[in-house]
């Protein structure tokens, strides 16, 4: 084995990877969700796609849920597997229904994300995170 191949399989180096992920991805999604949620606070007429046809003001809470608040979860580490789903569920919808009929170009930043969404649903937030710290170090 290189030393490459044991930096690989070293916990603390996948820790590291994990958290940068989580909080690059957190961060940047925060970017998406801010503005909804400034959306849905400032009140008035909602202008949202409904592609579930659950209504435009439940469709942009479920972005604003997804986006805003699971991404904070992400980037703390915290459930990070259970607040992971909502996020694959909406860069699914936004990949594949919202953008399911434009060119690749306009639906591969959804599809990123949602490969880094599944990410984190498998391998969770690693030791740097508080899921870690809550479980008794058992991650």
């Amino acid at each position: 084995m290189n030393a490459f191949s044991k930096s690989i399989s070293n916990k603390n180096t996948v820790s590291v990877v994990l958290l940068i992920t989580r909080l690059a991805v957190a961060l940047l999604m925060l970017n998406h969700g801010y503005p909804k949620l400034t959306k849905l606070l400032a009140g008035g007429e909602i202008q949202f796609a409904d592609p579930l046809g659950v209504g435009v003001t439940f469709s942009l809470i479920l972005a604003v849920f997804a986006e805003f608040l699971c991404s904070i979860l992400i980037g703390l580490g915290l459930f990070t597997r259970l607040a992971s789903i909502p996020l694959m569920i909406t860069m699914f919808v936004a990949a594949f229904i919202v953008h399911g009929a434009d060119p690749i170009a306009r639906k591969e930043l959804a599809i990123l994300y949602l490969v880094l969404y599944i990410m984190l649903f498998v391998f969770e937030g690693g030791k740097f995170s508080l899921d870690y710290f809550v479980r008794g170090k058992k991650a």
